[in-house]
């Protein structure tokens, strides 16, 4: 299981909301360039960049910060927040994004969605399913849709979607354990889904049990900020399973 810490950008700044609400942000560091070299230093690979100006604004804008982080480390970064357009996501992919997450245009916009999955494949473009009592929340989560989770994750599998990150806005930033039982749900009722489980990771402890879940992967955010699990702990982690 891929371990992918989480850096989300309020004004050029590293911050952590609670349940999404910009209201409850907190500044971790003026400087995400600094916290993603440190992720790499303890063998991490993988990065989670959330652009929540961008899902606010609804377009691209902390992309100097993905390229930043993208030229001066070798981590592979998933990028997402505000992508809406094909001249947003020749951004990200220009500053440096390994992969890019949709979500809310997946819901509003499908065409556009689907049109991106045919034209970058399915290990380029990742479904972001957010979901509030397992109805998909769209424009950083200020709103809910009709959509229901797991069709929602089923009907993009038939458009070719491979990796899905799940999150459950009742966890995220609250640092009270993952949905496993969303996440056993998830994987029961699809087939060969990349799920990267997201939201509510608190312990060390909750990592084996999401991999013996079947996740392909887990971003940790919050747990990681306020020293719950140490880096220490995560490099040990990902060299057990070299």
């Amino acid at each position: 299981m891929r371990i992918i810490p989480a850096i989300d950008i309020i004004d050029g700044k590293c911050v952590r909301l609670s349940k999404g609400d910009y209201n409850t942000k907190k500044i971790y560091n003026e400087n995400p360039l600094e916290i993603a070299k440190e992720f790499e230093a303890h063998g991490i690979t993988y990065l989670h960049l959330v652009d929540l100006d961008g899902a606010k604004s609804k377009h691209i804008v902390n992309h100097k910060i993905l390229d930043q982080i993208a030229s001066k480390t070798a981590l592979k970064i998933d990028f997402g927040g505000g992508l809406k357009t094909d001249d947003d996501l020749r951004i990200a992919f220009e500053s440096g994004a390994s992969q890019i997450t949709g979500g809310s245009i997946a819901v509003k916009d499908p065409d556009v969605f689907k049109a991106w999955i045919q034209k970058f494949g399915p290990d380029k473009i990742i479904l972001g399913a957010d979901a509030h009592h397992e109805k998909i929340a769209v424009s950083g989560w200020q709103e809910e849709s009709d959509k229901e989770l797991i069709p929602f994750i089923q009907e993009y599998q038939k458009e070719g979607v491979s990796y899905v990150i799940c999150t459950d806005i009742s966890k995220d930033g609250m640092l009270q354990g993952p949905s496993f039982d969303l996440y056993a749900r998830i994987l029961k009722e699809t087939k060969d889904l990349k799920l990267i489980a997201s939201g509510g990771i608190s312990t060390f402890d909750e990592l084996p049990k999401l991999e013996d879940l079947g996740c392909e992967g887990t971003i940790i955010g919050k747990a990681i900020y306020e020293n719950r699990i140490s880096l220490k702990q995560l490099e040990d982690y990902i060299l057990s399973k070299a």
